[in-house]
């Protein structure tokens, strides 16, 4: 039985009988295709070999919606990660930063516009410092007193 029909099972949505008459074999067992979307060269982690949580951050450059899921992926695993929507159509770009917003609302975490469709999403355990207040405090970065 197929992980997506089991998954399905345990909630209830279909027989739990070996009945594999309504089976999809695009969901057969062994690697998905979606592991191999590191390799993805829209998508860049910093320091892919560090395995530490607040060691690594991901920029992804996606060519449409199709390309959520890899961004849910590592928001999921806690690597916040940068979204640059440039290149995109606007329609799509607004249906990503939906997908984000939700993503980073479900699990707790938070969205910021960085720049012009340029967002940053960070798990719920980062906090993002501004650094307007600090050299406004400070005088500035190069204080001539």
């Amino acid at each position: 039985m197929g992980s997506v029909r089991k998954a399905s099972a345990w909630l209830g949505l279909v027989d739990d009988s070996d009945d594999e008459r309504y089976y999809d074999d695009d969901y057969a067992e062994g690697p998905e295709p979606g592991d191999s979307w590191v390799t993805n060269p829209k998508v860049r982690v910093a320091d892919e070999v560090a395995q530490e949580q607040g060691t690594r951050i991901a920029t992804v450059t996606p060519d449409g919606f199709r390309d959520a899921r890899g961004i849910g992926e590592l928001f999921r695993e806690g690597v916040p990660v940068i979204v640059n929507l440039t290149g995109m159509e606007p329609n799509d770009a607004k249906r990503v930063v939906d997908f984000a917003a939700g993503l980073t609302f479900g699990l707790r975490g938070s969205i910021e516009r960085v720049a012009n469709r340029v967002f940053l999403l960070t798990p719920a355990d980062y906090q993002v410092l501004s650094g307007e207040a600090g050299r406004r405090a400070n005088g500035g970065f190069f204080n001539q007193n």
